[in-house]
Formats: C-alpha cells, structure tokens, sequence
C-alpha cells in the first residue's frame, strides 16, 4: 500500500514538472505576477505590525504631563494617580525645580533675584504620567484630567493622532491594491494552466479513454498552480527580508530618536516565522483559485 502511495506521488511530480516545462515563459510571467501580488502583501502586513509595535513603544515614551491647582502638592497626589492600572510610572516636578530649569533655559543666572522681583515662585506642580500603549494615552488623559487638584492636562495628541490616520489610511489603499492584483494573478494563472491544458488535450483524450478520473487527470495542472503560488511567495519573501535588513541598517546608523523608531519597528522571532507561512498560505490559495478556474471548463465537458 504505501509502495502504491509513492509510485502516485511519483507520477503527480512527473506530470506537474512536464507541465511546467510546457508553460515556458507563461510560468514567469504567472510567477513574476503572484511575487509583486505577495510583496506588496507582505509589505502591507509588515507595515501594520510595525506600525502597532512602534504605537506600542512610543505609548512606553510618551508622557502625560499634569499640571496640578496652585497649592496642590505633587507628592500628595501621586498615590492617587497610579491607581489606575493603565499607568506604569508617575514622576514629580515639583515646582521649585521646573522654575530653576526655566530660568535656565531662559539663560537668567540670578535665580533668587527673579524670584524675588516675582513676589513668588508663578509655577504649580507638575506629574509626568507613563501608560502601557500609546493607544491608551487619550482615554487615560481623559480620566486623568477629572481627578481632583489636576488643573490642566497636555499629551502629544496630535503627533499620535496623524500616526494611527497615516496607518488605517495605507491600510485600506493597500487592501485596494491587493484586490487588484490579486484578481490579476488569478487571471494570469488561470491561462497560463489553460493554455498548458490545451497543448496536452491529445494525451488527456487518452487517458480518459483508458478509464482515468477526472480527478487524477487535472490534479496535476492544480499542483502546477499551486506550485507557482508557493515558488513567488519564497521569491517574495526574499525580497522583504532584504528590504527589511537594509532599513533596519540605515536606521541604527542614524541619531538616537531614529534609532528609538528601529527598535519599535523590529518585528519579533514569531512574526518572523508567521511572514512567511501567511505568504505560502496566501500563495498557494491565490494559485489553487486560478488553476481551478482553469481547468474547470474542462472537466465539467
């Protein structure tokens, strides 16, 4: 029995590459096809993990800042705040301190002097807040800005806000290119099978003649579709690791806030190993679709 079992493997690999032989230059034209359908794929489906990773480190980086009522105590309220469990660290500037570093910067030497022509220190507390993701930083701010002694609540809601429109826009233009192409692969597969069938119809007469069934008559030429689906997704997947390791290169070789873009767009060990199969998976469906349609004319005569 499983003598028998090899000796059909056998004869559906011999058929399947005669097939492909067959095909000649429609075989790279269906390959060249399902490899740019399966890159810009693959690119689209990097970018949204990439894009998710780099809001979920920048949620890590990205602080609220709480400026507290005059005479609130930035210590005091501290406790209150990391309650909630969104918030993974709460730091204190206290006032005296943000009036230093603002005299500073503003390059005034006499400290005491300014403070004194003030009357008073004009600066409140502050309480810089860190949550897990960046996705939780407008809710969290909105929560945050209810508790009592909080006067005023500032985030990056605007640089985060573009971010997440820049990816649900790439998003559904790369869902429209990939419908596109993907019926077009499907329809370069579908002639290219066709057009092999056609040229082997005299040795198909045959073996319908000596009892074959349909189905071990037009197995091979579904492999043979399936076969281009599965060599452009390797092909393709080739091209994405190189681009990949290219952009990743330059970006450690730029200043510290790119470098903090290349660790948060750094794909982790099992999207690595999901890229590929999803790629194969896609692949082999896109090309089982076509040759079905291709030989489907014929075998329902």
């Amino acid at each position: 029995m499983f003598k028998l079992w090899l000796t059909k493997l056998g004869y559906l690999g011999q058929e399947t590459l005669r097939g492909l032989r067959r095909g000649g230059w429609m075989n790279w034209a269906a390959i060249s096809t399902v490899t740019v359908l399966l890159f810009l794929f693959g690119v689209s489906l990097q970018t949204s993990w990439q894009v998710s990773g780099l809001l979920n480190q920048m949620g890590s980086r990205l602080e609220i800042s709480l400026y507290l009522e005059s005479g609130v105590s930035g210590q005091v309220l501290r406790p209150t705040i990391e309650q909630y469990p969104e918030i993974t660290a709460v730091e204190v500037v206290p006032k005296d301190q943000a009036w230093q570093e603002l005299l500073q910067d503003l390059g005034q030497t006499d400290i005491d002097g300014a403070t004194e022509d003030l009357g008073q220190n004009p600066l409140v507390d502050e309480l810089k807040v860190s949550v897990r993701s960046a996705a939780l930083v407008p809710p969290v701010a909105q929560k945050l800005a209810k508790v009592p002694g909080v006067d005023e609540v500032t985030y990056l809601d605007e640089a985060l806000q573009n971010l997440i429109q820049i990816n649900q826009g790439f998003s559904r233009l790369s869902v429209l290119v990939i419908g596109l192409l993907t019926l077009t692969a499907i329809a370069v597969i579908t002639t290219t099978i066709r057009l092999i069938v056609i040229s082997r119809h005299q040795e198909i007469e045959v073996m319908q003649l000596v009892g074959a069934t349909r189905l071990w008559i037009y197995l091979p030429f579904i492999l043979q579709g399936i076969t281009f689906g599965v060599i452009g997704a390797i092909v393709s997947w080739g091209f994405l690791s190189a681009t990949r390791r290219f952009m990743q290169h330059l970006l450690t070789e730029q200043p510290n806030f790119l470098q903090v873009v290349s660790d948060g767009v750094r794909l982790n060990s099992g999207q690595l190993i999901l890229l590929p199969l999803i790629l194969i998976g896609f692949g082999s469906l896109v090309g089982l679709v076509g040759s079905l349609f291709a030989v489907q004319r014929f075998a329902l005569k």
